[in-house]
């Protein structure tokens, strides 16, 4: 009987053990979800600094070809510009180095995952945002439009992130823990109210 009950005991704790690890490595994808959406918005923002230098120094270029030796731009201010080209251009292939080594990282976390564990949440039904209201934002006081979304069973933040952007509200998993102060990804219950900030224009 002591054997029975002792078998028994440690079967519990290896079933409470799996759901912890699997609740971690949960987590650990949403993490990586949005850094990833992070580093790409990073990424987009540097491709347009690089267009406006290169339109810049064509520009520059074109003023001091029309005006001759007395034009609006020395050699210097070339010289200048195009360094701070490169420099741009080397940020970018470092964040894209970044994001392929994120990327590869989140490929092994998924493929490390146990034997039936599911890869990708499921999504929650159709959202449909809300009409955008103002929230004051936790972090410096200041309002902040988003929407009003319900958790519903199933949930998870890394699936209600997804459902949003595919409806062209383009907002990370971070975004949403900033917003909703005290929000245990973790431990959301059914009927619980967050705060989804909509993209800053």
């Amino acid at each position: 009987m002591k054997r029975f009950l002792t078998w028994v005991l440690i079967l519990s704790f290896l079933a409470v053990v799996a759901r912890a690890q699997d609740s971690a490595t949960q987590q650990q994808i949403d993490k990586l979800s949005g850094q990833i959406q992070d580093i790409l918005a990073a990424q987009a923002a540097e491709a347009k600094r690089i267009e406006a230098l290169e339109q810049q120094i064509n520009s520059l270029g074109s003023q001091a070809n029309q005006a001759g030796s007395g034009g609006f731009a020395s050699q210097d201010d070339l010289q200048k510009l195009a360094q701070q080209v490169q420099e741009i251009d080397k940020k970018r292939q470092e964040d894209n180095a970044r994001v392929l080594k994120e990327l590869e990282r989140l490929e092994k976390s998924l493929g490390a995952l146990p034997p039936g564990h599911k890869s990708s949440p499921d999504l929650p039904p159709e959202i449909k945002p809300t009409p955008l209201k103002s929230h004051s934002d936790a972090g410096n006081g200041t309002p902040q439009s988003g929407y009003d979304y319900t958790i519903q069973k199933g949930d998870t933040l890394l699936a209600i992130a997804k459902a949003y952007r595919d409806q062209g509200v383009k907002v990370t998993i971070d975004q949403i823990l900033k917003a909703n102060p005290g929000l245990d990804p973790k431990n959301m219950k059914v009927g619980q109210k967050i705060f989804i900030p909509a993209p800053v224009q």
